[in-house]
């Protein structure tokens, strides 16, 4: 199997593909041979996604899905099997915006809403996607996208710090559950990644890039969807076969500090 068809014949779910790091992760897999299903609550957003891996030559198929809704996840597994035939690979990667209050001025409404997003939904989605996997008699690949708020904290952030610590729980019991049936299990965290979601805390909160990055990556710059994209695709195809419940950080060096 050469580099570029890596992902030739697998069948793989994104969630949270409409934009950002999801639409990056679907056009990257595509382009490693990956029959996609884009799933998004915003089906505008994951419609572009799908036109945009279709004009690249790749293959998708949306399907609208709330990842905090259980019917609505296992929908989406069920609808990816009615049309491709199988499940192989999964990136769960949606999310909302952190929360920005301190503890003790948490609204909880938000909180809750978070962790529904950010963390339920991971179990959720895990849940089906690992029926499935065992439906067809074992193997498969899942990658949960965490953050660098999966280890180090920040403030004002808990609903979503602790999601994010959250994922690495759920990552790593995953794949000490599910080894025995080929069953791997891992998350990429990324770090300041060029996401609508960043330009928007950015200008909310009036830095620039050029003022911000420094303190969040040694090669002073934000990183590209594709560049988180790539470690996904590479932890769903064989290429990772001896991997699994790791955390791949992919964040210019910002946790070594």
């Amino acid at each position: 199997m050469t580099e570029r068809n890596r992902l030739d014949g697998k069948v793989a779910i994104v969630t949270g593909a409409g934009m950002g790091m999801g639409a990056a992760t679907a056009r990257v897999m595509a382009g490693y041979g990956a029959r996609v299903v884009v799933s998004d609550i915003d089906g505008k957003a994951a419609e572009a996604t799908a036109a945009s891996v279709r004009a690249a030559g790749g293959t998708a198929h949306v399907v609208l899905c709330d990842v905090a809704d259980e019917a609505q996840v296992e929908t989406l597994v069920a609808q990816t099997v009615a049309v491709f035939g199988r499940l192989d690979c999964a990136v769960n990667n949606a999310a909302i915006t952190p929360d920005t209050l301190p503890i003790a001025e948490a609204d909880m409404a938000a909180w809750d809403r978070v962790i529904d997003v950010d963390l339920r939904s991971v179990m959720l989605c895990m849940k089906h996607q690992i029926r499935q996997f065992l439906a067809q008699g074992g193997g498969g690949a899942i990658v949960n996208v965490g953050s660098v708020s999966s280890f180090r904290p920040q403030p004002a952030n808990s609903a979503y710090v602790a999601a994010k610590h959250g994922v690495i729980g759920l990552t790593k019991t995953g794949s000490l559950e599910y080894a025995p049936q080929g069953i791997r299990v891992n998350a990429v965290l990324p770090g300041a990644i060029d996401t609508p979601m960043l330009r928007g805390a950015l200008d909310a909160n009036g830095f620039t890039e050029a003022e911000f990055a420094p303190a969040l990556s040694l090669f002073g710059r934000f990183g590209r969807p594709e560049e988180v994209a790539e470690a996904s695709a590479w932890l769903c195809s064989d290429a990772s076969s001896y991997v699994t419940g790791h955390a791949l950080a992919v964040e210019a060096g910002y946790l070594t500090r």
